[in-house]
């Protein structure tokens, strides 16, 4: 379980994240919504360790941590950004397989078995060996999905996952995001589709901006 107490960010002295808590059972989806500039995206990076806070607590399953200065915070929570961030001069596999070896130290054959299984699993077969450019939007927030889930985190989180999707490719993404429930994954979505955020969270945060 994932629990937040009383977090707060400001940026100068504006407060953006005023004492929120918060927290999420293992295995269940929270989306997190809300209009713009309520401060979701900061949230999101603030729990994933990309982002320092002001104030407030974090524990995972009882223990206190802190994300941002953790070793390790990255094989803890991953993120699945709202631009994928897939480095454009690797192939699929080599996007999917290079933290793994560098950070987990699996080895070549390790990583590249357990990154055609998750592949495979997100309807990629074939893909492996295509860049980037090569793929559709939908296709590299699957690459992206891979990727995070080859770090082996304990809790999943995306950034507005269906911007830039039509509306087959959001069912699309709902159903992955489910089929990881099945799996055990603990999931955060920070979303602004109310229908999407319906369809697949066990329980929502809404968050508004701070006056």
């Amino acid at each position: 379980m994932l629990k937040i107490n009383n977090l707060t960010k400001k940026f100068n002295e504006r407060t953006i994240i005023d004492n929120l808590s918060f927290e999420v059972e293992n295995s269940e989806i929270l989306t997190i919504v809300g209009p713009s500039g309520a401060g979701k995206t900061t949230l999101l990076r603030c729990i994933s360790g990309l982002e320092s806070f002001d104030s407030g607590e974090f524990y995972l399953d009882g223990k206190k941590f802190n994300p941002y200065e953790d070793t390790g915070s990255e094989s803890v929570i991953g993120v699945v950004f709202q631009d994928y961030q897939l480095f454009p001069n690797l192939t699929v596999l080599d996007n999917v397989t290079l933290a793994p070896q560098m950070v987990l130290k699996q080895s070549a054959t390790e990583a590249k078995q357990s990154a055609l299984k998750r592949l495979s699993r997100l309807q990629l077969d074939g893909k492996e060996n295509l860049y980037p450019y090569q793929l559709s939007g939908g296709q590299k927030q699957r690459v992206a999905i891979a990727r995070a889930l080859a770090m082996q985190p304990k809790i999943l989180c995306y950034d507005e996952p269906t911007s830039a999707l039509d509306p087959e490719l959001r069912g699309e993404v709902s159903r992955i995001i489910k089929g990881l429930k099945q799996d055990g994954m603990t999931q955060i979505v920070v979303t602004h589709d109310m229908d999407f955020a319906n369809d697949v969270a066990d329980k929502q945060l809404h968050v508004v901006p701070v006056k």
